[in-house]
C-alpha cells in the first residue's frame, strides 16, 4: 500500500559540467518522483568546507511524494548517478555534477545511519540550502526543535550566496 503523500523539499547543487543544464534536466526528471513540483530560484554559492573548487549553483524543489524516505533516497541517488556522479570516486564536499539532498520529508524525523537522516543533518548550518527552501516554504519549521528556519537563517551569515 503506498504511503500518503508528504511534502518533500529537496536541495540541488552542481559545480561540475554544464551545471545550469544539469539542474534543469534533474528538476524535470524529479517531476516523475514528486507531484505538484515547484522550484526555487537559482543561486550561485561559494563552496563550503573544500574551498579549492568552482562555485556551486544551488536551488531547491518542493513537491508531494508517496515513496518511503528510503525509496526516495534511492531514486535521487540513481538520478545523481545518471548525471555522472560517482560517490566512490569523489572527495567529500568536493566537486560534483549533481548533488540532491533530502532536506525535509513532511515533519518526519528519520535517522537510519549511515546514509539517511531527515531533516538533513547540516540544514540549519547552510544558508545555501535554507534560502531556496524558504523561498518555497516560508513558514518551514525544524521538526526537531520547532524553530522557524527563517529565524535560524537570520542567525547565519549569507555565506557567499548570490541570486542569479
Amino acid at each position: 500500500m503506498p504511503m500518503p503523500a508528504a511534502l518533500v523539499i529537496l536541495g540541488l547543487g552542481s559545480n561540475k559540467g554544464d551545471s545550469p543544464g544539469i539542474l534543469e534536466a534533474a528538476i524535470g526528471a524529479l517531476g516523475t518522483v514528486l507531484t505538484d513540483l515547484r522550484r526555487a530560484s537559482l543561486f550561485e554559492t561559494e563552496p563550503v568546507h573544500v574551498l579549492d573548487q568552482q562555485r556551486f549553483l544551488n536551488t531547491a524543489v518542493a513537491g508531494y511524494c508517496s515513496l518511503s524516505p528510503r525509496d526516495l533516497l534511492r531514486a535521487v541517488q540513481k538520478l545523481e548517478a545518471s548525471f555522472g556522479r560517482d560517490r566512490t570516486q569523489e572527495r567529500r564536499w568536493g566537486e560534483r555534477t549533481l548533488d540532491i539532498d533530502i532536506l525535509l520529508f513532511g515533519n518526519r524525523i528519520i535517522a537510519e545511519p549511515p546514509d539517511l537522516e531527515i531533516p538533513h543533518p547540516r540544514l540549519a548550518e547552510r544558508a545555501f540550502a535554507l534560502v531556496p527552501l524558504l523561498e518555497l516554504v516560508p513558514e518551514a519549521l525544524d521538526p526537531r526543535t520547532g524553530r522557524s528556519y527563517r529565524q535560524i537563517l537570520a542567525g547565519l551569515s549569507l555565506q557567499g550566496i548570490y541570486s542569479l
